[in-house]
């Protein structure tokens, strides 16, 4: 495997420049937002997006920058999460560049005019949808995995022709600066900008009316934006936090199971949106489960998860009390517990004879803690989960077809995953988003372009056909609405000819 080209001297040391140890970023605001949003616009305005060899340029100048400072990214996220390399580099940095390698190898035919189906009336036009960029898009991005969430929806706004202005969350500080830093030295300067502002900031920053806005964050944050971009109309896309629930059956592999949920939920030390938020697991395999979650422990973390060099601590000390005073008013602790303030250590835990009124359930997470709920069979669990709000993701263990369809078919989600935990949101060929409470919109890959674009119906139409179209002009006869209204009963059963000529 040939190693990635080497940047040119001028970047390298601009680079450099931009990324020393020690550096820091001064925080801005909606004056310096304002600026941004004024040069993005001119940008635009210029066209200098709208050429296919302009964004393959883009993705792969961002695919360059990802593969020329892993390191980097590694280094800010350990000492924002304490995250592993492992963790770092398959779940942000690969995650990023799967986005960018598939829009630029599907580039040219996401661009291509959608011709539709004509008719008899429109048999001699042109019928398409053309696809345009929206404009200057803002994309605000989350801590939990602060890679991926901004550049993830920076690939399709870039793939779809508009120019961007990411605000990365300031809770995961080292990755903000470093975003802000490195994206000036590979992308254009004056259609991508990276901005330091805090979440008090941004109210007033969607307030200047962006073309769309793209948040991924709690759901506090997600409704402020919504309501301050609704007094300008701009569109907004959604994907929110949420209690997702995982059910277990009886009949599964339970092995397989607790391996797979324990990696997911304690995963980034459980800070994570779409991990499982808590098990409904059926009477008759809990104590199977139980046990076997405490195995796959032992084997992931050993005896003391602390001295793990493949476990993480909580972001900020916020976020630790909040997680550390949940667990001590829920359930009953079965496996770790041990928390460690000076470090925001949280050993992963289980809890059991957890019940739907503790603190717990009553919202996200967001750390190393899985509780355990019993039920009786798959019909109350599926009322458990449709008597709460919409989570961003179901998730259910189970050998049985028939248990897998009710759960799918039954209950409401983003998405959807049996057997496995979070591969579904990962997937770049698959729509990723919320419903109801957790959100609105969906990207990842194609859906990502479509997100960011607008596909214009257009039509182009000749006049040789006047001698037919005459019959929709005044003055209106009795005659030719009788021959419009026959045509439109040809239309209803042969897809139609008339749609007024």
């Amino acid at each position: 495997m040939s190693a990635p080209p080497s940047p040119s001297p001028t970047r390298w040391f601009k680079a450099l420049r931009r990324t020393r140890i020690g550096d820091s970023c001064t925080k801005a605001g909606p004056v310096s937002c304002a600026e941004q949003l004024k040069r993005a616009r001119a940008a635009f305005r210029a066209g200098r997006t709208l050429k296919e060899c302009f964004r393959q340029a883009q993705l792969e100048a961002l695919v360059r920058m990802l593969a020329e400072h892993e390191c980097d990214f590694v280094d800010a996220l350990c000492r924002d999460l304490h995250k592993p390399r492992f963790e770092t580099v398959v779940s942000e940095l690969i995650l990023v560049k799967n986005e960018a390698l598939y829009a630029i190898n599907n580039l040219t035919k996401w661009m291509e005019p959608q011709h539709v189906e004509r008719n008899l009336a429109t048999s001699l036009d042109q019928c398409m949808v053309v696809t345009e960029p929206l404009g200057v898009v803002l994309v605000v991005g989350a801590w939990c995995s602060p890679v991926q969430l901004c550049l993830v929806p920076l690939v399709g706004a870039i793939a779809a022709g508009n120019c961007v202005i990411i605000n990365p969350s300031d809770i995961s500080s080292h990755t903000a600066e470093l975003l802000h830093r490195l994206v000036p030295s590979y992308l254009d300067n004056e259609c991508y900008h990276v901005l330091l502002a805090s979440a008090s900031d941004l109210p007033e920053i969607v307030d200047l009316k962006f073309d769309h806005v793209f948040f991924t964050g709690n759901s506090a944050d997600g409704t402020k934006v919504a309501q301050t971009a609704a007094r300008t109309l701009t569109p907004v896309s959604l994907v929110l936090d949420g209690k997702n629930p995982c059910y277990v059956d009886q009949h599964c592999d339970i092995g397989t199971a607790a391996r797979r949920i324990a990696w997911a939920r304690f995963h980034n030390a459980g800070q994570s949106g779409v991990a499982p938020d808590y098990v409904l697991c059926h009477a008759d395999a809990k104590a199977q489960l139980v046990q076997a979650l405490r195995c796959s422990l032992l084997e992931f973390y050993g005896t003391d998860p602390r001295e793990s060099r493949s476990f993480g601590r909580m972001v900020n000390a916020e976020n630790f009390t909040r997680v550390r005073d949940m667990l001590g008013k829920s359930g009953t602790v079965a496996v770790g517990g041990q928390v460690n303030e000076a470090e925001k250590y949280i050993a992963p835990t289980l809890l059991t004879e957890v019940m739907e009124a503790d603190p717990i359930m009553q919202q996200e997470v967001f750390g190393p803690v899985l509780p355990i709920l019993t039920v009786n069979n798959v019909d109350e669990a599926i009322s458990f989960i449709c008597r709460r709000e919409k989570p961003l993701c179901v998730y259910v263990y189970s050998s049985n077809s028939k248990v897998i369809s009710r759960l799918m078919e039954e209950t409401s989600s983003g998405s959807f995953c049996a057997n496995d935990s979070i591969l579904q949101s990962l997937m770049v060929v698959l729509p990723f988003g919320g419903v109801g409470a957790s959100g609105m919109g969906s990207y990842h890959g194609r859906s990502s372009f479509d997100t960011f674009s607008h596909r214009k119906s257009c039509l182009l139409r000749g006049t040789r056909i006047e001698c037919v179209t005459y019959l929709r002009y005044p003055p209106y006869e009795d005659r030719n609405l009788s021959l419009m209204t026959w045509a439109s009963t040809l239309s209803n059963k042969s897809q139609g000819w008339c749609q007024i000529l």
